[in-house]
């Protein structure tokens, strides 16, 4: 399923397969998915959204008995070569995951990992990457004067814009979001989904939501997945507009899921 002919596609999945043991949990999956834009991965739990998505930074290499056949490429390159450096990998694709995982370090220290552990030691470049990733997280008012302050002392949709800072302070070029607000109130998903469409101008984002009015709000393409397959592809607009499958219109309609 190719993405829409005005934007280019930097992700391409073609003929993928996984497998956990003797579990067969994505079907023959290929899509392309377009640069600086939001895709929303939408299905009822289990169908395989969450899977694909840790696919795109080989979260799944980390469960035993995973196997994968098909390829994934990323601006081109093949992610599941041989000679790919996964840590490398991980750095060009961050995630965000569903409960806001902050590790136990001061504000600062939490967007400064990324760069340390890719060796910038230089404490004016590492101020400027906090401060640059902290704004673009639309975090830094609120913390700025607090830095040294423990990241578990935020509220949770603080956690969660600090998780966002701590990804894009290591200037990946794909942002993954695993049901990034379904632990927050709505005022703080609102805030993340505000920032959510103000970042998809510099990065690719690819978000797993349950929330189909939040697919409907924020996403440029909608994927809907049932048992492992890819269901429907299209623009959000028509996709909720006009589904071509009635398993997407059931699924849309509350019939199921």
């Amino acid at each position: 399923m190719q993405a829409p002919a005005h934007t280019q596609a930097l992700i391409e999945i073609d003929k993928l397969n996984l497998y956990y043991g003797t579990f067969h949990a994505l079907k023959n999956v290929s899509m392309e998915i377009p640069e600086k834009a939001i895709t929303a991965f939408i299905g009822p739990s289990g169908c395989g959204k969450s899977t694909l998505l840790r696919t795109l930074n080989r979260m799944n290499d980390m469960i035993a008995g995973t196997r994968i056949e098909g390829k994934i490429a990323i601006g081109g390159a093949d992610i599941y070569s041989k000679e790919v450096d996964v840590e490398t990998l991980r750095k060009k694709v961050g995630m965000v995951f569903q409960q806001p995982n902050p590790f136990p370090k001061s504000i600062y220290d939490n967007v400064a990992y990324g760069p340390r552990l890719h060796g910038i030691t230089s404490r004016k470049q590492l101020d400027e990457i906090v401060e640059t990733s902290l704004r673009s997280a639309a975090l830094w008012e609120e913390v700025k004067d607090y830095l040294k302050r423990s990241a578990l002392s935020l509220s949770g949709g603080q956690q969660q814009r600090l998780c966002i800072a701590r990804a894009l302070a290591v200037e990946p070029d794909v942002l993954l979001m695993d049901e990034a607000t379904s632990a927050l109130d709505p005022i703080s998903t609102l805030k993340i989904e505000e920032l959510a469409q103000e970042l998809k101008d510099r990065y690719t984002i690819v978000m797993v939501t349950h929330n189909m009015h939040q697919a409907a709000r924020v996403s440029n393409q909608t994927v809907f997945f049932l048992n492992g397959e890819v269901v429907e592809y299209a623009e959000t607009e028509k996709l909720f507009s006009t589904p071509r499958d009635q398993r997407t219109e059931d699924y849309i309609s509350g019939r199921f899921g």
